[in-house]
């Protein structure tokens, strides 16, 4: 079971697939899980990282605090483990904002980005989810949670069912102090003011109903160059509410930005 401990943590990560890096970074309240749609289309394409962020999965759960920075080096970390200089990031409303972190801190290791959710700046309800995290705990409130992060009525259809058994299952062995810990991380980083000097190619996803699409389509505007997309149906996690119209967003823009390898889809 792979791990780096570049940064001072076991951070879990599963590798699939050979050619260009692509590495996912997941969404607060999941794992690298969440892209197991996307690893299933991109790895015969792409060589493709999915990490578990510090305080899920299988990585280790720190409740000291932490900064913004230090998550971005448990992800760089895995990267100068496996050998990898410069990858394409993917990530998830935090992942999301490690992977533009990256992008303006650590230009060189970035070839491009795609941010679902897409926020550059803190988001609401930040205090309401450390207290619940903290006082209700994980097992309980990890199921409570998710469903605001979908479409109205998401949870109820058999592939909702699946994510939240799947989420579920394990939630029981995570910690809520880390989580909390994660929250101010990301509460404490504003990159706003930063993005009109952002030079990469850049793609933000948003669904119809995710709660972050105002900080999305703000995140957008102010990157130059950027695209914006906005998936019908879907909510903040529309990577696995509808992968088939994610996915398809996705390899559409890495083909008009000459990212996508060459040969067949």
């Amino acid at each position: 079971m792979p791990y780096s401990t570049a940064n001072g943590l076991r951070i879990h990560y599963e590798e699939h697939g050979e050619g260009p890096p692509l590495v996912m970074v997941h969404a607060n309240p999941f794992d690298r899980r969440l892209f197991v749609h996307q690893v299933a289309r991109f790895s015969p394409f792409f060589r493709c990282i999915a990490i578990d962020i510090r305080g899920y999965g299988l990585s280790d759960k720190p409740t000291h605090r932490f900064s913004l920075e230090d998550m971005v080096q448990d992800v760089l970390g895995v990267c100068d483990d496996l050998g990898i200089v410069q990858a394409l990031f993917m990530g998830v409303s935090v992942g999301s904002g490690i992977a533009l972190k990256i992008g303006l801190d650590h230009r060189i290791r970035a070839r491009g980005l795609v941010l679902v959710g897409g926020s550059s700046r803190p988001g609401g309800n930040i205090a309401k989810r450390i207290e619940a995290f903290t006082q209700i705990g994980p097992a309980k409130y990890r199921a409570a949670y998710m469903p605001e992060l979908f479409a109205p009525g998401f949870p109820e259809t058999k592939l909702g069912r699946w994510v939240m058994d799947m989420f579920g299952e394990d939630a029981h062995l995570l910690d809520g102090r880390s989580i909390a810990r994660i929250f101010e991380a990301r509460g404490s980083e504003n990159m706003l003011p930063r993005l009109d000097g952002l030079d990469l190619p850049v793609l933000v996803v948003n669904g119809e109903h995710d709660n972050s699409l105002g900080r999305g389509r703000e995140t957008a505007q102010n990157i130059p160059d950027a695209a914006h997309v906005v998936l019908p149906g879907t909510g903040h996690a529309c990577c696995i509410e509808d992968p088939a119209a994610f996915d398809a967003a996705v390899i559409g823009f890495l083909k008009e930005r000459d990212l996508w390898p060459q040969g067949p889809i």
